[in-house]
């Protein structure tokens, strides 16, 4: 047990001495040989003398999840360490989605984040702060040879975690009255919300956008899809993506991920739905509701990443079933919502002159126009229509798929009973509506 304690701490102690050996070297380069400032760095860098140094400079820094800088940069109050884990759980996105594998930030004096920089320093997997908080007795033999220095050490890195001083807001923090009672004119039923800066969950989703937009994985996967290929990874697409700048040009004083981020802040679209007035009108001068069907966005859209994937002839699994039956879902909702539309209009449109539909289409987008216009259809409707649309949609989609694929009476059957399905789980939920 002692060898393996022993090499742990061998490890840790290697760690710290690589930090140091490359700040180091870094600084030793911008001078000359025989500068004496080259001595007083050598002096400055010795294990012992820089982690005192770094200590003292620990109280100048606090390592945060939730910051109060970026909502304005000269209000002072309170920021808080909350890992995910201590959040709780609940149904939408916000830090407590990040797991264990989230981006701790620091704030405070600029000219001490290199204390925090060290202290990010990974062994087997824990960060160095994450074990100075755990009182790892390995990391503090490998601090040094003086137990009582190397714990004091140690505190002073744990106390970045911590809160500091009393709970406050201030003036140019944002604040708002929350309402917990039904009776909005007492004062008692208001919580007063100071809401902190997501600082971890605003690092993720940057990385996250970095990754969709400029990595090669990325890259490769748009020009697939350029070429009309199949590829494992999706394309994301962010429209209306705005980006806010924090800390202008000195961004390392708002935090520390600010400054990796350059000050980024990327902002997701959070838009109300914008309605797009369109007259719907009645199907004119047409037997079948494919060619209007067929020009629907999302049909062509679906349609392509559907033919797209199948020609890529995808290994035969779990994967590959689910992704073409999503693709084929949406295609029939699709189809049942075009239905929908023609449905609201005014009963009858099928019966006029100039409306081409077959009977079986105008009995199904239509029925209560039929009804008017044919006792004997009221009194005893077709029990067939669902069947024969479910054919028809069936047949359509193979002749979309010929070329290039084989399709046939295997596919046809799979896409009609989907089809099916669909239409009569949503008559059963408008004979429960009603």
């Amino acid at each position: 047990m002692q060898t393996i304690q022993t090499d742990r701490q061998a490890a840790l102690r290697s760690l710290i001495s690589a930090f140091l050996a490359e700040r180091l070297t870094s600084k030793l380069d911008k001078f000359d040989p025989d500068d004496p400032k080259r001595q007083e760095l050598l002096q400055q860098f010795q294990p012992a003398t820089w982690l005192d140094d770094a200590a003292r400079r620990a109280s100048q820094i606090q390592a945060v999840t939730h910051s109060l800088k970026p909502i304005h940069p000269d209000a002072k109050g309170t920021n808080l360490y909350c890992p995910p884990a201590t959040l709780a759980a609940v149904p939408v996105v916000g830090s407590h989605c990040l797991g264990a594998d989230f981006a701790g930030d620091v704030v405070g004096n600029a000219a001490a984040l290199d204390v925090y920089k060290f202290l990010k320093l990974e062994h087997e997997g824990q960060s160095l702060l994450a074990l100075a908080v755990a009182g790892d007795a390995d990391l503090a033999h490998a601090l040094s040879g003086d137990l009582a220095q190397a714990l004091a050490w140690m505190a002073a890195f744990a106390s970045l975690t911590a809160p500091r001083g009393q709970l406050a807001s201030h003036t140019l923090a944002k604040q708002l009255y929350w309402p917990v009672g039904t009776n909005v004119h007492a004062d008692a039923n208001y919580h007063l919300l100071a809401p902190l800066y997501a600082s971890s969950l605003a690092h993720k989703v940057f990385e996250t956008l970095q990754d969709d937009r400029f990595s090669e994985e990325a890259k490769a996967a748009r020009a697939a899809r350029k070429d009309g290929l199949y590829s494992e990874r999706p394309v994301r697409e962010y429209p209306h993506l705005a980006v806010q700048q924090l800390g202008g040009t000195k961004p390392q004083n708002i935090s520390q991920l600010n400054s990796e981020r350059r000050g980024n802040n990327s902002l997701l679209a959070s838009l109300p739905p914008v309605w797009r007035s369109m007259d719907l009108k009645p199907l004119l001068g047409s037997e079948s509701m494919f060619p209007r069907y067929s020009r629907r966005p999302g049909v062509k859209a679906a349609l392509r990443d559907l033919l797209t994937f199948l020609k890529a002839d995808p290994t035969r699994n779990l994967a590959t079933r689910q992704r073409r039956a999503a693709l084929v879902d949406t295609l029939i909702d699709e189809f049942l919502q075009l239905r929908a539309e023609l449905r609201s209009l005014p009963p009858g449109w099928s019966q006029q002159p100039d409306c081409a539909l077959s009977d079986l289409y105008a009995r199904w987008l239509d029925p209560a126009g039929c009804a008017q216009a044919d006792a004997e259809f009221s009194r005893n409707p077709p029990t067939d229509v669902a069947e024969r649309i479910s054919a028809a949609f069936s047949t359509w989609l193979n002749a979309q798929m010929r070329p290039p694929l084989p399709v046939g009476d295997p596919e046809f059957a799979a896409w009609r009973t989907e089809m099916l399905a669909q239409i009569e789980a949503e008559e059963r939920e408008s004979c429960d509506a009603e």
